[in-house]
């Protein structure tokens, strides 16, 4: 029996009718190495968060997925965990804790497993991953490359079944992708555990599977041996093909009668086998495109960098230089001090000793980004997104500067079609695939059209189809005098491109030279090409060296724009789904309003005519009790996930924290604001319980009495009443009308309430003249409420409608 059976998966994303996955089969035995490939965008990430339910995005998914015979929505969290492990591309997002022991112990500990089993088994990942040097070190003091090691030993420490992995050691240098790929080999070999694997690299991914699975558009286009899929996409002339490791390209560029070599080992005896019968060419001399008799675009002279004035030197006296027209490439290990340099470069940073020129000229006596003449691609691309679509995010590079239409339109146009963004402007940035966020930030980039492209990691999350057009792109700025410093672990895109490559080490430029000089001295430290040829061609360190020595061609082929997988843009939801979610919604409307506007009120008036009020803290519980009775008749039917009380939680958190802060300002503060926001937003329910849930947990700072109920009830029927008349469109969510409703229901919902309450509290036997007493006295302090409330909406309505809705839109929350 299959350890794990993938039954007809299909998925799209919110808004979008074409499929992200389509009619996905495929059976994974136990203790197979499979690896998932495929281009940018093609459904790889998607598939393999289906594989564990607590990761699923939040979408229409036909189809089941089976592990060992039982459906994961039938297998239950801790079973799941348990059996399932999973290792995120970036180190960062998957470190919880701030010690190295305690990461390790972390999921044993929520698990709840004895103290002594905990011990064993984090001594044992420890000593099997070689940990104990940095046992108890700051997780923060890590190189990405021990990251990534200890986020695999955490999730080994609980023995799973099955090891999924999306491209791990895509934040990794060379030296430190290997260590980790060797581990994960082990894993599979020495403990049996199945592995499956997302790579864009398959230079060492692929000799290590036993099985490839091929994704293509959503579709699983091959499934078989490394050596099968290549011969697949040789004869289909798929481009997926150029991503394949050195010797398959070069094998099928070359004709022979030879079986195709999938390791390195396999494509040097290749060669040798080839050489015997064929004479090999010499290989061309590479030659500098620039003369270093010109004047340097970019200069580091001497330059000495710390970050804090007692912490360690990150750099020593490292001195560069690039020219106009060059693709230097700065090469090193996690840590280096790569990013540092970009960062002395851009003015970022500072330098304690040293110069850093830009065209000749101190750095220290330029304006902001060497007033224009410097572009900065970040290591994380979502640093660069700042609105709420592509198109958007590409204008806003543009905007201010006085610029005609005409030239924005000619501008945009241009860079789209560089990036291949004409299918994506309608998207969030943040919901784009990593590839897809890396060519967008790049777009933006390239607008600002600088004279020195500074670009951190440019080909992370490419696929090799876009790292070609990529070049293409280099090209064209080099031509027009450019000067263009990448900082990269990408071997092969930098051996083939680059015109000169540099190594940081200790602080310094250990070496550097032509990517040629630079690879084919090197014994860990270079390309698969060089490790494969080197004794019969030194000097070759791409395929293309080899190719040319053999007397081959390399293949062109390419798919065209027309057939690139596209995503649709965001559209509505179908009919039907409306249909049925305003059923639903109204449904949950007519219950809600029986329990907040006849249950609730009942409650208090039985706490204040049989309890006399003393008994405050209990009638505020059953007030809570109630308010959250919808909520979770609602929520269990579909089974809420943990993001969607996580966003409920964050929101009374805020407004709980905004009572706080303006606690010296009376009546001006966000609470009520935020509430409207939230109904408006997620639905009368969500806003009822947020606005009731902020007064009980605000009171335990302000103090708790027989007014809490009160303070519940009014603050969730101001949410509620938002729900109904904003969420469900009976009225425009603009500005101008949420603030009318702002005010009304700061002076005549919440504040009349309280009025009222002030009477009933205080006075044995109340009148109306005391209760019309009590309003006028209250309108004064109900004013400046109803004002607060206004100013507040004004200014944050708009933002936090944005993050609201693309969170439903995303994870489907509160619908």
């Amino acid at each position: 029996m299959a350890q794990f059976e993938i039954q007809d998966l299909s998925f799209s994303y919110p808004g979008q009718e074409r499929k992200t996955l389509s009619h996905v089969c495929c059976e994974i035995t136990r203790g197979e190495f499979v690896c998932l490939a495929g281009p940018s965008g093609s459904g790889k990430t998607t598939l393999l968060r289906h594989l564990r339910s607590s990761l699923t995005p939040y979408g229409r998914r036909e189809g089941t997925i089976l592990l060992n015979g039982v459906s994961l929505t039938d297998l239950g969290m801790r079973a799941e965990s348990g059996k399932i492990g999973f290792v995120l591309q970036n180190p960062e997002d998957q470190l919880v804790t701030d010690k190295v022991w305690h990461e390790l112990a972390f999921g044993l500990e929520s698990l709840g497993l004895d103290h002594g089993i905990i011990r064993s088994r984090v001594a044992e990942m420890a000593s099997f991953f070689g940990i104990e040097k940095w046992f108890y070190q700051d997780v923060w003091t890590l190189s990405g490359g021990q990251k990534q090691l200890l986020n695999l030993a955490s999730v080994m420490a609980l023995q799973p079944e099955l090891l999924v992995l999306d491209e791990p050691t895509g934040q990794l240098d060379p030296l430190a992708a290997s260590d980790f790929l060797a581990a994960l080999g082990r894993i599979n070999r020495e403990l049996g555990v199945t592995v499956i694997v997302a790579e864009q690299n398959l230079e060492e991914v692929l000799p290590m599977a036993g099985r490839v699975l091929l994704l293509d558009r959503g579709r699983l286009l091959y499934s078989g041996a490394s050596r099968e899929v290549g011969e697949a996409l040789r004869s289909s002339g798929h481009a997926m093909f150029r991503a394949l490791p050195a010797p398959m390209r070069i094998w099928a560029a070359v004709p022979s009668n030879l079986p195709c070599p999938v390791t390195v080992r396999d494509g040097r005896d290749w060669l040798s086998a080839y050489a015997q019968d064929h004479e090999l060419l010499e290989i061309p001399e590479q030659k500098p495109p620039v003369s270093d008799k010109i004047a340097p675009a970019m200069e580091l002279d001497g330059v000495w960098f710390r970050y804090e004035k007692e912490g360690t030197d990150i750099l020593r006296g490292l001195s560069i230089k690039a020219y106009p027209g060059e693709l230097l490439a700065v090469l090193g290990g996690n840590g280096a001090g790569k990013t540092t340099l970009l960062g002395l470069m851009s003015g970022l940073n500072k330098p304690q000793r040293g110069k850093v020129k830009c065209f000749g000229k101190d750095i220290s006596k330029c304006g902001g980004l060497y007033e224009g003449l410097l572009g900065v691609l970040p290591q994380d691309p979502q640093c660069l997104f700042v609105k709420s679509s592509v198109k958007e995010d590409l204008l806003e590079m543009l905007t201010g500067k006085g610029l005609s239409r005409t030239v924005i339109d000619e501008n945009l146009s241009t860079v789209i079609r560089l990036c291949r963004l004409t299918a994506l402007l309608e998207q969030n940035p943040y919901d784009l695939s990593g590839g897809e966020k890396q060519r967008l930030a790049l777009a933006k980039v390239l607008l600002t059209q600088p004279n020195i492209l500074l670009l951190d990691e440019p080909t992370k999350g490419l696929d090799m189809d876009f790292k070609d057009e990529l070049a293409k792109i280099f090209c064209d700025l080099l031509g027009k005098g450019i000067t263009i410093i990448i900082v990269s672990h990408d071997i092969e895109f930098c051996a083939r491109y680059a015109h000169r490559c540099a190594l940081v080490f200790d602080g310094a430029v250990a070496t550097e030279g032509t990517p040629r000089t630079f690879f084919s001295n090197n014994s860990f430290y270079t390309t698969a090409v060089s490790r494969m040829a080197r004794d019969l061609l030194p000097e070759a360190v791409t395929a293309e060296d080899v190719i040319f020595a053999c007397g081959g061609a390399v293949p062109t082929e390419s798919r065209t724009e027309n057939d690139r997988f596209t995503w649709d843009t965001w559209k509505a939801a179908l009919p039907k789904a409306a249909a049925e979610e305003k059923k639903r919604i109204e449904k949950r409307t007519a219950m809600a309003s029986v329990i907040i506007l006849l249950t609730i009120p009942l409650t208090i008036w039985f706490g204040v005519r049989f309890l006399d009020d003393r008994k405050y803290l209990f009638i505020s519980l059953l007030v809570l009790a109630e308010t959250m009775a919808p909520f979770f008749m609602i929520f269990e039917g579909r089974k809420p996930r943990s993001r969607e009380l996580v966003l409920l939680a964050v929101l009374c958190a805020l407004a709980v924290a905004g009572r706080a802060v303006f606690a010296a300002f009376p009546e001006c503060k966000p609470v009520l604001a935020l509430v409207i926001i939230s109904g408006a937003a997620l639905g009368g329910e969500s806003g009822f319980l947020i606005g009731a849930v902020t007064m009980l947990v605000s009171n335990m700072l302000f103090s708790q009495g027989p007014w809490t109920p009160w303070q519940m009830f009014a603050a969730g029927i101001v949410g509620f009443l938002a729900g109904v008349l904003f969420h469900n469109g009976h009225l425009t969510r603009k500005r101008f009308y949420l603030c009318i409703f702002g005010i009304f229901s700061a002076i005549f919902i919440y504040g009349g309430i309280l009025n009222l309450a002030s009477v009933i509290m205080y006075q044995a036997s109340p009148t109306w003249e005391m209760i019309l007493a009590s309003l006028a006295l209250g309108l004064p302090m109900d004013l400046v409420h109803a004002a607060a409330t206004a100013i507040f909406i004004w200014f944050c309505s708009n933002i936090l409608f944005e993050k609201l809705d693309r969170l439903k839109i995303k994870y489907g929350l509160a619908e």
